[in-house]
């Protein structure tokens, strides 16, 4: 087994928020091209017996620095798109390890819902919720309530995720609350994008989530 310094664990982080992936992906000032990203070094600590729960915590970590930094202007959504895709890509190549050792957490169906085509938020928020751990079912955008709620229950999924950016397509949030309740189907639902407030929120009976860090530590139960 190979022995793992904490330094390499921390160049994880320190890369998930750069947004590199792997090593022909450049940093945010240019550099970094050639050294490992987050593929090879997650690569690197499996091989040195580092748990992938352990992993999954430091790409967490990494995460809460990349959401202060979004929140404080210091970053920007291609900013944070770019940790998110870091975080995707370090996750696939833990997947399989997840799947052997039965750490993978909840079902997670998410979707923009019918009429609507905007999944730029949605896709940020599957993949943090990857990042963090996830079986994110990702049914893309203009998605019916039939097929979501369809998909919940072949998938046995514990939450749902539902997007809106248009007002005019927000009430079909609520007619996948209704069919999920009508179904029998007991799962938490999280809305969110431009159009949704909590007080919609809270008048069909989901939870309002105001970003992609808040419903992660909503899923997360935090």
């Amino acid at each position: 087994m190979i022995k793992i310094s904490k330094e390499t664990i921390e160049r994880i982080k320190e890369n998930v928020v750069k947004g590199r992936r792997n090593k022909e992906d450049e940093d945010f000032e240019g550099g970094s091209i050639g050294e490992p990203g987050v593929e090879e070094l997650i690569e690197e600590v499996l091989k040195g017996g580092v748990k992938p729960k352990e992993i999954i915590d430091y790409i967490n970590e990494a995460m809460e620095v990349v959401g202060k930094r979004y929140e404080t202007g210091e970053f920007f959504i291609p900013d944070m798109m770019a940790s998110a895709e870091a975080v995707s890509a370090g996750m696939k190549v833990l997947e399989p390890y997840l799947s052997s050792t039965g750490e993978s957490m909840d079902k997670f169906v998410i979707a923009t819902v019918e009429g609507d085509l905007h999944d730029i938020g949605k896709n940020i928020v599957a993949l943090l919720l990857k990042g963090a751990g996830f079986n994110v079912i990702d049914l893309g955008a203009n998605v019916s309530a039939e097929k979501i709620v369809e998909t919940v229950k072949e998938e046995d999924a514990k939450l749902v995720g539902l997007s809106a950016l248009l007002t005019t397509t927000i009430r079909r949030m609520s007619e996948v609350v209704e069919k999920l309740r009508a179904e029998g189907v007991d799962v938490k639902v999280l809305v969110g994008g431009a159009a949704v407030s909590a007080e919609y929120a809270e008048q069909i009976g989901a939870i309002y989530c105001k970003d992609a860090f808040e419903a992660v530590e909503v899923a997360k139960g935090d």
